[in-house]
């Protein structure tokens, strides 16, 4: 960590660490519960097929973002770049409640709905952050 390092960019990198790395833990425990060692079941309302695919998708999302979150946050990150940084966080833990909470994943949702879309915007935002 260099000593400009904006610590919002940090607690934005932190939540989304605790995101993809607490999934591990429940998803194992809840492996165990089942008795399902080995993939998962294809019903959407199944808990353990709802953990599973919010922590990949997680796992596709936040290292990118963590990386845009830590390099713009070393390089003195305009007021609207660690806005855009804690708006992006939000839209993740949005996205992973859209994804866990109701009973199944096959009816959309609005968490889930804007949860993708605010991280499309805010990613795309992040990107074009690098190169102003």
């Amino acid at each position: 960590m260099t000593a400009s390092m904006n610590p919002i960019a940090l607690a934005c990198t932190l939540v989304l660490g605790v995101l993809l790395f607490g999934f591990g833990p429940v998803i194992s425990v809840t492996r165990g519960r089942t008795n399902t060692f080995y993939g998962f079941s294809a019903d959407p309302a199944d808990r353990l097929h709802k953990l599973i695919r919010a922590h990949a998708n997680t796992a596709e999302y936040a290292p990118f973002l963590a990386v845009l979150f830590l390099y713009l946050g070393a390089h003195n990150p305009a007021d609207w770049v660690v806005w855009t940084m804690v708006a992006a966080t939000a839209f993740r833990c949005l996205f992973v409640l859209g994804m866990v909470a109701p009973k199944t994943m096959a009816v959309p949702n609005p968490a889930r709905f804007f949860g993708a879309l605010g991280t499309y915007v805010t990613g795309t935002a992040l990107c074009v952050a690098l190169v102003l």
